[in-house]
């Protein structure tokens, strides 16, 4: 762990005891032409009942992330290292036992494309009831009934959802489902990987007021992982900006639009269509630099309008600029 890693770690420590801490997380996916680094020296924590938003643009390490925090990554991708402490114990030193037991009871993932998440020949009920059976709390017959009708109904579906399949049920239905599931042994941190991507606009909201409703009654935190600006505006308290598997801005949400301070987040702000006044739509130039080749110095900087010598020699290391408000740029 870098000195600017620990210290930026240390200080979001002493505003209290974090529930979740992600310190110098490295995940690399080994190809004949050497390591993707998907993720590399990405720290952050989550402070109970907290709402934090991860954006970045496709191949960002996004997702990488959630996969990690799951101990989900599959070879050819492998945890190079760093630490994943939830509750002050590291996931990434429990052996794959202890960690299926974490998996559901203590963190819970809410995957992207409900139906690939659901076994397409099971009835809901036997789905969510697998869960509960698999961490030593299978529920008496007797109570069955009533047990999954409270929880289908504090995700929005009626009870009589729990003796359907999955392919009866619309997009919004089978994502409420994934995330009875996910919340069936109370979590405590929820992962939301896109859950809204292949919905329409109206179900969109309708998810997200679910997932809120749903993390307010547990008391747990989520990390929501997407692309829709707007809709982390809404939902989330604080924002993680990602390019290149790095972590390049963190700070409150509000400040990402009031004042963003990393070109990239600028460029990413300035993207986003207005509704008061007209315009041309602008993209970010250039494309992302190659995982399994990164540039030295800063990773945007062919991109970046405001690039100087430095940053073609030196990788600016994520820095505390404002309070609370940190990035990674040379500019400051």
């Amino acid at each position: 762990m870098t000195a600017d890693t620990a210290r930026h770690a240390t200080a979001q420590a002493q505003a209290g005891q974090p529930l979740l801490q992600v310190r110098d997380l490295r995940v690399y996916y080994h190809t004949p032409r050497g390591a993707a680094k998907a993720v590399d020296g990405v720290s952050f924590s989550l402070e109970p009942g907290e709402r934090l938003g991860l954006v970045g643009e496709s191949g960002s390490g996004k997702s990488t992330i959630a996969l990690s925090l799951m101990r989900l990554i599959k070879p050819p991708g492998v945890i190079e290292g760093g630490e994943v402490l939830l509750g002050g114990e590291d996931l990434l030193a429990k052996s794959e036992e202890e960690m299926r037991q974490v998996r559901l009871a203590g963190v819970a993932m809410v995957a992207q494309g409900a139906m690939n998440s659901l076994n397409p020949v099971k009835r809901v009920r036997e789905q969510i009831l697998d869960g509960l059976a698999d961490h030593g709390q299978p529920i008496a017959k007797r109570a069955v009934a009533d047990t999954l009708g409270a929880l289908l109904r504090s995700v929005g579906l009626k009870p009589e959802v729990a003796g359907m399949f999955p392919h009866e049920l619309s997009g919004g239905m089978k994502q409420r489902v994934v995330t009875a599931i996910a919340i069936s042994l109370r979590p405590k941190v929820i992962i939301a990987d896109e859950p809204t991507s292949a919905l329409d606009v109206v179900v969109q909201r309708q998810i997200m007021d679910t997932l809120l409703r749903v993390q307010q009654d547990l008391g747990a935190a989520v990390i929501l992982i997407g692309h829709d600006m707007g809709l982390m505006a809404q939902f989330v308290t604080r924002l993680g900006v990602m390019y290149a598997g790095k972590l390049v801005e963190l700070c409150p949400v509000q400040a990402i639009f009031d004042e963003p301070l990393m070109p990239y987040s600028q460029l990413l702000i300035a993207s986003l269509p207005s509704l008061t006044k007209k315009g041309e739509l602008r993209g970010i130039p250039g494309l992302p630099p190659s995982l399994l080749d990164r540039p030295t110095g800063c990773p945007f900087r062919a991109r970046c309008p405001h690039a100087f010598d430095r940053c073609a020699v030196e990788e600016p290391a994520l820095r505390e600029l404002r309070p609370g408000h940190w990035a990674a740029c040379h500019l400051y």
